[in-house]
């Protein structure tokens, strides 16, 4: 998209240009003309670049969405493996205890 926004505004200045060269108008009037042409490119630009901006911002606020989703998924898979491992823990320490009464007399 940048692409094309890059010819419009070659094509605007060389189509400028050529009016400047090929105008049979008086000097103030081509003044005019110019002022008017270089208002209208510098609205132009200002208006792409915004485009532009706002394309960006978009594209980095979609990005910043996706992470924290991501990041909400990645917390969510964590949290279960954790669970997972402390469930295993447990299990061991019940084992644990059940052969430590084996060792332990009783006075």
């Amino acid at each position: 998209m940048i692409q094309y926004k890059g010819a419009i505004i070659l094509g605007v200045l060389a189509g400028a240009a050529a009016g400047i060269l090929l105008a049979p108008e008086k000097g103030s009037l081509t003044r005019d003309n110019l002022k008017r042409e270089a208002k209208d490119i510098k609205d132009k630009l200002s208006k792409d670049f915004k485009e532009v901006k706002d394309d960006l911002s978009k594209t980095a606020k979609s990005g910043k969405n996706t992470f924290k989703k991501e990041m909400k998924d990645v917390a969510s898979r964590t949290s279960h493996k954790t669970e997972q491992a402390i469930m295993f823990l447990e299990k061991q320490l019940a084992i644990l205890k059940e052969k430590n009464k084996s060792f332990q007399t009783t006075s």
